[in-house]
């Protein structure tokens, strides 16, 4: 890998119901798209195949990764295209009773090359009566990961995991030079946080931030914020969409990571500390 790399990245944005075939399809059509615009690389948000909040209806609609619609249809299709295809996550059984929120990184010759599963549960009670209770029907990812591409090193995440900036941080110790963040944000959450979280998380590492999404109202009644961007790693958003689906693209110079890492060396500068906690009148 050049520390010059150039190359082109693509988010897509769904609004992913409950039809599996046809989300599928409307993801495969966006893929093209993208592709068409000479894009390299592209990622697709979280629950790419299935939004469904009723856990019932959730595991009648997903499979074990080995029978997966999903990767049925994109690992073919990176191998047409010849680029590397994102999948930002599906939900796969991995019990009677537990799914994994995983995230897959097919390269162009339709190999899976990486695997994550999504670290942190969103188990919230937001203003409204808007709860969400993720760890009754997924079991949480233990490992972060990276992984090579042509330009550059990759490292994964799922949606609720950009709010844990310590991930991020080892992800790019790791040798990271591109962050995915791949989500579902709820609309309320994404309004107030959205935009500070993904740049913050490209300029605390010197990454860039690849950010697919899902935008507007679900069948399944869920309102999510859309705004997929791509971010430079001086916190520049480059690219952004609104709220319905689309496809943004953004020429990649990896060249700049190590320009804002020059600029600003934080991932060199950590230090041991310890915790005191001050008494009365201390």
């Amino acid at each position: 890998m050049s520390d010059t790399a150039k190359f082109r990245a693509a988010c897509v944005q769904l609004r992913t119901g409950r039809s599996v075939p046809d989300n599928i399809e409307a993801a495969v059509a966006l893929v093209r798209e993208a592709a068409a615009e000479g894009a390299d690389y592209v990622l697709t948000p979280e629950q790419t195949a299935l939004m469904e909040l009723e856990r019932e209806a959730l595991f009648a609609g997903i499979t074990e990764e080995a029978e997966d619609p999903t990767l049925a249809r994109m690992r073919p299709l990176a191998g047409e295209l010849g680029i590397h295809i994102h999948i930002g996550s599906v939900a796969v059984k991995v019990g009677p009773d537990k799914a994994a929120n995983r995230s897959f990184l097919i390269a162009p010759d339709g190999q899976i090359a990486a695997r994550y599963d999504k670290i942190h549960m969103f188990d919230v009670d937001l203003p409204g009566g808007e709860n969400y209770r993720e760890s009754r029907t997924y079991r949480a990812g233990d490992k972060a990961v990276v992984a090579d591409l042509p330009w550059g090193r990759l490292g994964f995440s799922i949606c609720y995991d950009l709010r844990f900036a310590y991930l991020y941080r080892r992800l790019a110790q790791a040798g990271a030079h591109f962050l995915t963040t791949p989500a579902a944000f709820t609309r309320q959450t994404g309004e107030a946080h959205w935009h500070v979280l993904q740049r913050a998380r490209a300029i605390e590492t010197g990454c860039f931030v690849f950010a697919a999404a899902q935008g507007g109202h679900h069948e399944n009644g869920r309102d999510t914020f859309g705004h997929s961007m791509i971010v430079d790693p001086w916190g520049r958003i480059i690219a952004e969409a609104g709220t319905d689906p689309c496809v943004i693209v953004a020429d990649i110079d990896t060249g700049l990571v190590a320009e804002a890492r020059g600029r600003v060396p934080a991932l060199t500068h950590d230090r041991e500390i310890t915790l005191s906690v001050a008494e009365d009148g201390a």
